[in-house]
């Protein structure tokens, strides 16, 4: 069974910087479209940011400058960097693939665990 497994949340200043991590247990290189999802404390899901195989890249508006998603295909691991966060960015974040290749099949639609971020003073 694939996993994503995220890294790198914690508690930071506003204007402060995170980078998280997301590590698959087998190759993303079979997997479209990669992304970064975060839920707030009585908010619905919203996308963050999503990075395609070829590179291409999405952002929601609120983070649009301020955050930058990358894929590391070698080491099977997606990255968010996150700078000049804001209080309003405070919220769990999770990483999801489309479909990954574990051997035998495609598993699709894949959730990490999620990471808390907090944003505060």
């Amino acid at each position: 069974q694939v996993q994503l497994v995220e890294s790198g949340g914690g508690l930071v200043q506003p204007g402060g910087s995170l980078r998280l991590s997301c590590a698959a247990s087998v190759s993303i290189f079979n997997t479209n479209v990669m992304g970064w999802y975060r839920q707030a404390p009585g908010k619905r899901r919203e996308m963050v940011a999503v990075i395609s195989s070829s590179g291409s890249t999405n952002y929601a508006d609120s983070v649009k400058g301020r955050f930058t998603i990358s894929r590391d295909n070698a080491r099977n691991t997606v990255y968010l960097q996150m700078n000049s966060l804001k209080s309003e960015d405070t919220a769990v974040y999770s990483c999801h693939g489309d479909r990954m290749w574990n051997g035998a099949r495609y598993e699709l639609d894949l959730w990490g665990q999620g990471t808390q971020v907090t944003v505060s003073s």
